[in-house]
């Protein structure tokens, strides 16, 4: 898989509706710091590994890779799906999540949601510029379907013609909002965290740059906790380890602002690139990609 920061892709406006659960409250909740990561058993190959992230349950394991056995050959990124029994249980087999989902283009940054859906990422031709955001939506009978969420440019949607990262949805008392990052209207600048409202009609609106988590450096693949008061990312900005390392950042409610992100610290981050970290339903563990392997931290 190519390093998931030079990686691009794309999608059109959806109208059915996306299967949430509304968030609790997590008053008094004290979360420990995150511990010492470790390579996720039995999920890393010879090949790059990348955007990892649990469905909902804790039993599915979605992530990106160009391992033999995808989509074309060579394979510039397909999206594989790990599953387990239990949540302490070991991960199954990797399996090809197959067309039209995946495609010969660049596939990536896969988001399970409820309801047999998947946010992801994709290059494939034919959309707003970059890579932009799609929708994917499993029927029992008939299979996949993909959409694009639509373009900026036209009003249409979420996607600029630069290339989007990381979508996260997160159901609030404020509405549904979808997280992601974009380097927007200047393809190959910098990222910044971006967030848009769900409509009515199943859409989404156009995105608003969320200005309390961005600097000047790249800030990207957001993952926002199922109950919106935390969100992690990956930035390259001053005083990191080096290269790319998770933030994390947190507010009291999700009618607040987000507060000033701090670095996960030492048993996350390394002078390598981490990236696209991604937090479990319960908080409790958190994925993300190192250098075209992935990890996983628990506290």
């Amino acid at each position: 898989m190519a390093r998931l920061s030079t990686v691009h892709l794309r999608l059109l406006p959806v109208a059915a509706a996306i299967v949430l659960v509304t968030p609790g409250s997590v008053a008094g909740r004290n979360d420990g710091p995150w511990g010492t990561a470790t390579a996720e058993p039995g999920v890393n190959t010879a090949a790059a590994e990348g955007c990892p992230i649990e469905s909902p349950d804790g039993l599915d394991l979605y992530i990106a890779s160009n391992r033999a056995g995808g989509t074309a050959n060579p394979d510039p990124n397909d999206i594989w799906v790990f599953h387990r029994d239990t949540i302490d249980g070991s991960w199954g087999p990797a399996e090809n999540i197959g067309a039209p989902v995946n495609s010969t283009s660049a596939d990536y940054c896969p988001t399970p949601l409820r309801g047999k859906s998947l946010l992801f990422v994709s290059n494939r031709p034919g959309g707003c510029g970059g890579g932009d955001i799609y929708l994917g939506r499993r029927n029992p009978s008939s299979g996949w379907s993909v959409a694009n969420l639509g373009c900026a440019a036209d009003g249409s949607g979420p996607n600029f013609p630069g290339g989007e990262f990381g979508p996260s949805l997160v159901e609030t008392e404020q509405g549904t909002f979808l997280f992601f990052s974009s380097d927007g209207y200047t393809p190959g600048g910098p990222q910044d965290i971006y967030m848009s409202r769900r409509l009515a009609d199943g859409s989404f609106g156009p995105a608003t740059a969320v200005a309390e988590l961005n600097t000047a450096a790249s800030d990207f693949m957001p993952n926002v906790r199922k109950d919106g008061l935390e969100i992690v990312f990956n930035s390259n900005r001053a005083g990191g380890f080096g290269g790319q390392d998770v933030y994390t950042s947190e507010r009291s409610s999700t009618a607040d602002p987000w507060s000033a992100p701090v670095n996960v610290g030492a048993g996350v981050n390394t002078a390598g690139n981490e990236t696209r970290s991604s937090l479990s339903w319960d908080g409790r563990r958190l994925h993300f990609g190192r250098d075209g392997d992935i990890f996983v931290s628990t506290r």
